[in-house]
């Protein structure tokens, strides 16, 4: 009449039984769902970061493209029109630069070329970002210049310059242009 296998369970299988319950509910409501959040948060910040250098290189991009459209209109005019060259020139700049610049063409350059019927052309053919933070950067630029002085024949010069470049609303402006 007596069943063996109805007997009382042992109390030391009993407490065995509770326990790996105990772990089961521990792993199903306490690990899991903080190993899930730390994969979640994982995936967030490096979405986070994707974006974040994304947004550095088209500012990186921008900040050289500037560089170099601003350093062959600073650089280059022709004697029969200076004064509308260097002055539109001047708009691409800001700062204490742009008023050293606007000085500098006024008292010098323009009145220069008008007299000696100075033209030059520059051109930037390599440029290279050495910096960026924020709304400010460095830039690199080699720059081959040919200037023409009256009917003498043309001469070409090749020099470089950091550009210290600052984005001023949307646009990237040079706020800096130092001969190297």
């Amino acid at each position: 009449m007596d069943d063996p296998s109805e007997e009382d369970p042992d109390p030391a299988e009993a407490i065995a039984t509770k326990r790996e319950r105990n772990v089961a509910r521990v792993f199903a409501y306490l690990v899991l769902p903080l190993l899930v959040l730390t994969m979640a948060l994982g995936v967030g910040y490096l979405k986070w970061q994707s974006g974040t250098t994304t947004q550095s290189q088209g500012a990186a991009a921008a900040s050289v493209a500037a560089a170099i459209d601003g350093a062959t209109a600073m650089l280059s005019y022709r004697a029969d029109h200076v004064d509308q060259d260097l002055v539109a020139a001047s708009e691409r700049m800001t700062g204490a630069f742009h008023n050293e610049y606007t000085s500098l063409i006024n008292d010098l350059v323009i009145p220069g070329a008008k007299e000696k019927r100075i033209s030059a052309v520059a051109t930037v053919p390599a440029a290279a970002l050495l910096s960026a933070e924020g709304d400010r950067a460095q830039v690199l630029v080699y720059i081959d210049q040919t200037t023409t002085i009256g009917a003498d024949p043309p001469t070409d010069t090749r020099s470089s310059a950091r550009v210290e470049m600052q984005k001023v609303g949307d646009k990237w402006m040079i706020a800096g242009f130092e001969p190297i």
